[in-house]
């Protein structure tokens, strides 16, 4: 099996730090964990403390925000392959990271993700999922200029990948996952894989997404992460991204 790094970046965590770290440790798969603080004043290292035999390092803050954090955790981490699982997020079955790993076994395979449903807290023990991300699988770097981009939260890439074409860019602000595909994928055209299947529960929320004035900053930013990698979008490339979330909203309720 290809051994996996991950990176879990937490500030004020405490709610949802333990279901993270417990859907980590049922996997049926052993890895490297790494949590990085950005300066917590809640009970999050404290949380953290309690899983110290389960994690390989904990990072304390402060640090320059959600992505300094993910870039401090990829150079610390010494595995082959590298995921990042945010602090209110987890995973909802035990064989996610053997079926990540075994991808990996074909050394072609640059990066891989998967499909993502975004969940609202649990009520009574029952989670009800309000967006389905099916991300579908990839067709190539053009998919990017109709508005398609996989779920991050999903996406697993190759340490060596990190190494050759570089880290998050901090100055993209809250797009900077989006310059970080944009720029694997449509600039330097990395080999991925998709796998089938639901790999995140992600909860309800999102910085880029919480209001009208926030998703024109977003929508701005966007355009400036095709422009740092010398590309550019057709002109309704960004206004289809919101347009392709549409189909993501079921309501229904997992058990």
């Amino acid at each position: 099996m290809v051994d996996i790094s991950l990176i879990t970046a937490t500030l004020n965590s405490a709610d949802t730090l333990a279901d993270c770290l417990e859907s980590v440790i049922k996997q049926n798969l052993c890895v490297e964990h790494i949590v990085v603080d950005g300066g917590s004043d809640d009970e999050t290292l404290a949380i953290a403390s309690q899983y110290s035999g389960h994690l390989s390092h904990v990072i304390p803050g402060p640090d320059k925000g959600i992505y300094d954090a993910m870039n401090k955790g990829i150079t610390a981490c010494s595995s082959e392959v590298v995921g990042i699982l945010n602090s209110d997020d987890f995973y909802p079955s035990d064989d996610i990271l053997s079926k990540i790993s075994s991808l990996f076994e074909n050394p072609e395979i640059q990066a891989c993700y998967g499909d993502l449903v975004y969940v609202d807290r649990a009520e009574n023990g029952v989670e009800r999922i309000c967006r389905y991300w099916r991300a579908g699988p990839y067709r190539g770097a053009k998919q990017f200029y109709y508005g398609w981009m996989m779920p991050h939260p999903t996406l697993f890439v190759r340490r060596s990948v990190y190494e050759q074409y570089g880290m998050f860019n901090l100055e993209m602000g809250t797009a900077a996952d989006y310059e970080l595909m944009i720029r694997l994928f449509v600039k330097n055209r990395i080999n991925v894989e998709y796998l089938p299947r639901v790999i995140v529960h992600m909860r309800a929320g999102g910085v880029s997404n919480a209001s009208l004035g926030n998703r024109f900053r977003a929508n701005r930013m966007d355009r400036k992460a095709w422009k740092v990698n010398g590309l550019k979008p057709y002109f309704w490339t960004l206004s289809l991204k919101p347009v392709r979330k549409i189909g993501q909203w079921v309501f229904r309720a997992v058990e």
